[in-house]
């Protein structure tokens, strides 16, 4: 039985750990009988056709520059966030080389402080990596500390746990304490607000999001100096995580200027400035995933609970039932299988078997824990069956 560190092992020379952080989706390059990727969390209907195709075609003029205003994929993309006043945002949202440069970018413009996660006790690890590189000094999720940057993903990757707009500015209010730091010609006290896997909510997803809080966040800033950022991967839901695409919608003109001057030119590249020009007409492909992903999720999970039951039978104990968590609308489940070493063999079948899963052991030192991503029936079957001989196994 190989164990999860040496399937890390195998990716040694993708990953340099002592200086770069994990992250899932590395496994397919190395897999020869590779069917699908159940360890990373990207939309189970695979990229859209019509902006991929526009991808391609953008390809045609890779001798010359992209747009330094990264227009109009930047227009396109406000007039999606915020369909009846994309006007009046335009000039606070700016496109990055996916979530993580836009991640560094903030921790970067931000005075050395501490940095915190909040509220989930495990959430994705790009913004704790940035901030220690930064110098930051990190405190716990339970520490009650004010701290300089605070970094919010919500839904939370990889808990699934998910705030609406109600309890997330109650949260706010309550947890972000008054004061800051000045930075060039205005007072600093920062949140990082994660919203990459919040499309997946619903057709009604602009509303529970802190994009359509304009005048809280002005307040935030006016009245208590709290710098509230809102940044988006848009390759999970648009399926393009080789293509690099992200933004961040920041507090004031000003504070977007200051990340301007610090990121690099053309970081977003013409092959992705034209895809995403094009996906955002996609509703079609919006409608889909809203129909089609909770009903896949749900699917998962009733196909794996009667693996779970024959584990918990011949362990002779309940407590050994995986415990599934997330809320319905999103693209993973996040699993307790209650065991490190039954979490390692789901793992090292799945990726024999070419359907690698996420192990919540390197990056999130969750040992216990799956990450399965939601994916179209078909392959999950190949999933099934890898289990299959694990089931069996456990049942001799």
């Amino acid at each position: 039985m190989a164990s999860v560190s040496e399937t890390v092992q195998n990716d040694s020379g993708v990953w340099d750990t002592r200086v770069q952080q994990f992250h899932g989706g590395q496994d397919w390059r190395f897999l020869d009988n590779f069917v699908e990727d159940f360890s990373v969390t990207t939309n189970a209907l695979g990229t859209p056709k019509a902006a991929l195709e526009a991808a391609k075609e953008a390809v045609n003029t890779c001798h010359h520059y992209p747009p330094a205003d990264q227009e109009p994929a930047k227009t396109s993309l406000a007039q999606f966030i915020w369909p009846d006043d994309y006007s009046v945002n335009h000039g606070r949202l700016l496109l990055g080389n996916g979530a993580s440069e836009l991640i560094d970018l903030v921790t970067r413009s931000a005075p050395l402080g501490t940095w915190k996660p909040g509220p989930w006790d495990v959430q994705y690890k790009e913004y704790e990596r940035s901030a220690e590189t930064n110098g930051r000094a990190i405190l716990q999720p339970q520490d009650t500390t004010p701290a300089n940057l605070t970094c919010i993903v919500n839904p939370c990757n990889p808990t699934g746990d998910y705030k609406n707009i109600i309890e997330l500015k109650h949260w706010i209010d309550d947890n972000v304490a008054d004061g800051g730091f000045v930075i060039q010609n205005f007072f600093y006290f920062g949140i990082l607000k994660d919203e990459s896997m919040q499309p997946w909510l619903s057709p009604d997803f602009r509303a529970d999001s802190l994009t359509s809080q304009n005048e809280f966040i002005a307040m935030l800033y006016q009245t208590r100096r709290i710098s509230v950022y809102i940044i988006h991967s848009w390759t999970k839901i648009w399926s393009c995580t080789g293509l690099r695409l992200g933004s961040v919608v920041c507090p004031t003109l000003a504070h977007c200027e200051v990340l301007k001057k610090l990121q690099v030119p053309w970081s977003v590249n013409s092959p992705a400035l034209a895809f995403l020009n094009e996906v955002v007409k996609d509703a079609a492909y919006m409608e889909q995933t809203w129909e089609l992903t909770s009903k896949w999720r749900a699917e998962i999970i009733e196909r794996l609970k009667p693996l779970s039951d024959s584990i918990a039978q011949a362990m002779n104990d309940e407590e050994f039932a995986w415990k599934f968590y997330g809320k319905s609308f999103l693209s993973w489940i996040w699993i307790d299988t209650k065991s490190k070493s039954i979490a390692d063999q789901v793992v090292f079948r799945a990726r024999a078997a070419g359907v690698p899963v996420r192990s919540g052991s390197p990056g999130y030192n969750r040992p216990t824990y799956i990450r399965v991503a939601v994916r179209e029936p078909s392959k999950v079957d190949v999933l099934m069956d890898a289990l299959r001989a694990f089931e069996l196994e456990e049942e001799e």
